[in-house]
């Protein structure tokens, strides 16, 4: 999807380092069995994320990707009332729904990708063919597709300024938490505490950015 080189690599990196960190805090010991479910969903964006930008992703099927991030958004929202005490839900509810927001973004993604049936004849010599609503000519540019038609190109729109939207508000949260840190404190511990909970916000919002990143792309 991703023809400029240096853009492909930065994304990737990106999603890279998105994630390591989902699947170190699916495995950490301690994490609550919903937790772990919560960063394997982080964890299996971040590996879709990766290989939508390389042309080897177009080969990937589509179908079970669909079903997992589909599976991912109404996790978020389902479990969401359960989480914790009163407290803890009425804090947790605008997360869950927006990791719900970006699994759905993520499944719509990757039914468009697949929406010209690429896995069976549309490429010849490993050259993509024209699919339908989209332009394919722009392998000179920063993208080797864009969208033609007004529905999909709007929805691409609104989802690329919900998903900077998100990210400056996880971008908020990470600062707040980073701030949090007791300014006297100079112990590796605390410091290092301070970090630690400002690191999953940070990422949710790197997660975002690249994800607007990429709908952008596609207008």
């Amino acid at each position: 999807m991703i023809a400029a080189s240096g853009l492909r690599w930065t994304l990737t990196l990106v999603f890279a380092l998105t994630t390591a960190h989902g699947f170190r805090r699916a495995v950490i010991p301690g994490a609550t069995r919903a937790d772990r479910v919560d960063h394997a969903l982080h964890t299996a964006m971040g590996l879709a994320m990766i290989a939508m930008v390389w042309p080897w992703g177009m080969d990937l099927a589509a179908g079970p990707q669909v079903v997992v991030f589909v599976a991912g958004a109404l996790w978020f929202v389902c479990a969401a009332p359960f989480r914790g005490g009163e407290g803890a839900r009425r804090a947790g509810l605008p997360g869950a729904l927006a990791h719900a927001v970006l699994m759905g973004a993520m499944a719509w993604m990757v039914t468009l990708m697949d929406s010209g049936g690429m896995g069976d004849g549309a490429r010849e010599g490993g050259a993509m063919q024209g699919m339908p609503g989209m332009d394919m000519s722009g392998s000179a540019g920063a993208t080797t597709m864009t969208l033609t038609d007004t529905g999909p190109k709007a929805a691409a729109g609104v989802l690329a300024l919900a998903s900077v939207g998100l990210a400056l508000w996880w971008l908020t949260q990470a600062f707040d938490r980073a701030r949090a840190v007791p300014a006297t404190a100079t112990a590796a511990g605390p410091v290092a505490g301070g970090g630690e909970a400002a690191l999953g916000p940070a990422c949710h919002a790197a997660m975002a950015l690249g994800m607007a990143t990429m709908f952008v792309l596609l207008l």
